[in-house]
Order: C-alpha cells, then sequence, then structure tokens
C-alpha cells in the first residue's frame, strides 16, 4: 500500500457521476463520447449504479473531456464554460486579499457566465454562505454540476490558504440520493439534502490570510485540475474519514470498532452513534476500504487475484469473488487494466 492514503485509494459509486456523464454526451457525438471513455479507462457500455469509479479515472475524463468539448465545464450548465476561463478565474483569485475578497471574486466571475443560476455571496460574523440560485424557481438543480462549482469554490479557497479550509456545511437543493456516501469523499462537512437551495457555508474564524500565488503555481493547479479540488485531503472533519484513516494506518483486517473508538478518544457507543448520523458503520467503512483496496491492487497488476483475496482478508478466492460482485457488480478481472 506504499504511495497511497486512505484518500486517494477512495472510490465513488457509477451513480454519482451518471449525471456529469449524461451531460457530457450533450456536448459529444457518440463516437466522441465512447473515445473518450475508453481513453479514461470507463467502460463504454452502460454501468450499473453500484460500479466503483476510482479518483483517478474521474480526473483523466475531465482531463480530456474539457478540452475535447470546447466547454470546462462539460454540459453542466446551460451556457458551455469556453477555453481558459477557469485560468483567468485564477488570476481573479490571486489577487484577493481576504478569503471573503475570493469568494466574492469567484461568485462576480460565475454570475457573468451563468445563464441558470447566480451565485450570492451572504456573509456575517459567524457565517460566510456561497448560495446558488436558480433565476427561475422551477429550475431543477444539476446534481454533479452544483457539487462541482461548490467544491470548486473550497479547492480554490484552500489553495489560496495553503491548507485545506474547513466546511461547516454543505447544502444541496435536492433529494438524498441513494449514493448520498460518495458526496462525503467530497465535502468533508455536515451535508443536508433537500435544501431550499444550494450553498456552502464556513466559519470565518477559520480562515487562513491567502498565500501569494505565482502564474507557474495557478498552472500546475490547472493541470492537475480536478484532483487537487474535487477531492478532500482532510483526516479529520469527519468521523468517517477518520475511520478511514485509522483502519488503513492499522492492521485494519482484525481492528474492531473498540479499537476504532478507543483511537478516537471516545465510547464505542458514541463512535456507532456518530457515524449512524453520518449514514454510514464501522463495518460498511471497513468494507469500503477493502473493497478500494482490491480495486487499487487489481489495477496495478502485480499481484494475481489469489494473492489480493488472501491480502484483503479473504480464505479462499471464491469468497472474494462473491464479496466482490457484491460491491461492484463486477468481476475482479474486469478490473484489471
Amino acid at each position: 500500500m506504499t504511495g497511497h492514503d486512505p484518500i486517494s485509494l477512495t472510490t465513488v459509486s457509477a451513480a454519482f457521476i451518471q449525471d456529469w456523464l449524461d451531460a457530457l454526451r450533450s456536448r459529444c457525438t457518440p463516437e466522441e463520447m465512447i473515445s473518450l471513455l475508453e481513453r479514461s479507462g470507463l467502460p463504454t457500455g452502460p454501468m450499473v449504479p453500484t460500479q466503483r469509479i476510482t479518483l483517478e479515472d474521474i480526473a483523466t475524463l475531465y482531463q480530456l473531456a474539457a478540452p475535447a468539448t470546447g466547454d470546462e465545464m462539460m454540459g453542466l450548465w446551460s451556457r458551455p464554460i469556453r477555453p481558459r476561463a477557469l485560468q483567468h478565474l485564477l488570476t481573479v483569485q490571486r489577487e484577493a486579499r481576504s478569503m471573503v475578497s475570493a469568494l466574492f471574486r469567484f461568485s462576480t466571475f460565475w454570475n457573468l457566465l451563468l445563464d441558470d443560476f447566480r451565485l450570492e455571496l451572504r456573509s456575517n460574523p459567524q457565517d460566510v454562505e456561497l448560495a446558488l440560485l436558480p433565476y427561475a424557481p422551477d429550475t431543477k438543480p444539476q446534481r454533479f454540476g452544483h457539487m462541482l462549482i461548490l467544491k470548486l469554490a473550497h479547492g480554490l479557497l484552500s489553495w489560496l490558504g495553503g491548507s485545506e479550509t474547513p466546511v461547516k456545511e454543505v447544502r444541496l437543493a435536492f433529494a438524498r440520493p441513494d449514493f448520498a456516501a460518495d458526496y462525503s469523499v467530497v465535502f468533508p462537512c455536515t451535508l443536508a439534502f433537500d435544501a431550499t437551495h444550494t450553498s456552502i457555508l464556513f466559519d470565518p474564524r477559520n480562515f487562513d490570510r491567502p498565500v501569494t500565488r505565482s502564474p507557474a503555481e495557478a498552472s500546475t493547479f490547472l493541470q492537475r485540475a480536478p484532483l487537487d479540488w474535487i477531492f478532500t485531503g482532510s483526516r479529520a472533519h469527519t468521523n468517517s474519514l477518520r475511520v478511514r484513516a485509522f483502519l488503513y494506518g492499522a492492521t485494519w483486517q482484525s481492528c474492531q470498532l473498540p479499537d476504532a473508538a478507543r483511537a478516537l478518544k471516545v465510547t464505542p457507543r458514541t463512535l456507532n452513534r456518530r457515524l449512524k448520523e453520518e449514514g454510514t458503520s464501522f463495518q460498511s467503512i471497513k468494507d469500503a476500504l477493502r473493497r478500494d483496496i482490491a480495486i487499487r491492487a487489481l489495477q496495478l497488476g502485480t499481484e494475481s487475484i489469489e494473492q489480493i483475496a488472501f491480502d484483503t482478508g479473504y480464505s479462499a478466492p471464491s469468497n472474494f469473488h462473491r464479496a466482490f460482485y457484491r460491491w461492484t457488480n463486477r468481476t475482479p478481472g474486469s478490473y484489471r487494466l
């Protein structure tokens, strides 16, 4: 497992990116779409919602699709976001003298580009809220698009501050989906669904002063997009991520709930309750880590499936095959690159 951490190993469900794939198809011919998926390492046929997608798969598709479509938001908004828009956004952000100023610049920039929604900054001593509001009240939110623009705001603040900016809460203006757990990979905070509007909230007392960023650093940020701003590097904001990080650093196959509770300095009952509030459980986190370690090992291709089965705690490859299919609706061999 050397060279990876519990966040980079994380996968999300195919259902999480389905809205994006649907939007991307509106900007591509069928042949172009198949080519993008093939080059990204993603299946070209229908994916079952429970199929797992790696963060690297998502980043690769983004890096290929944005220039191919001439739309840096790849169909997620009604108006295409022309090439170099994000580069200009970083130029605007680099001049901000405070984090609130950076958010204000972010909102005014996007309000020049978006037709269906506008960003509004609401600020008081306790909360700074960046709200995404529809121009027409019956405008349906695009789930992946709403996630992406909030996460871009968070990623830029973190980049400007030199470390991950804590998020107080994220509110999403759509019903809680079956894949709600995937949003915890993206947002290390309290999540609320069925909100009156989509927004991200910060405590301004946690804002760092912006770090002076050079054009070269801005170029690196863009070249790595979206890895540096979509997926959180946090190890502390949610109990589920803290448990995952603990398991990854320990002998996770034999760890139990009391071991994790002791490491997090809470009682097992308290930890169990907090994980339930986040929509998960200790065993679910453990199984997800086991699954993601297996997927990464299969993609690296340096070990046999039998060895991976043993490494992930299965005494017989047949048991591993059954568990893997239950997790992903695919066979272990189908994840070989």
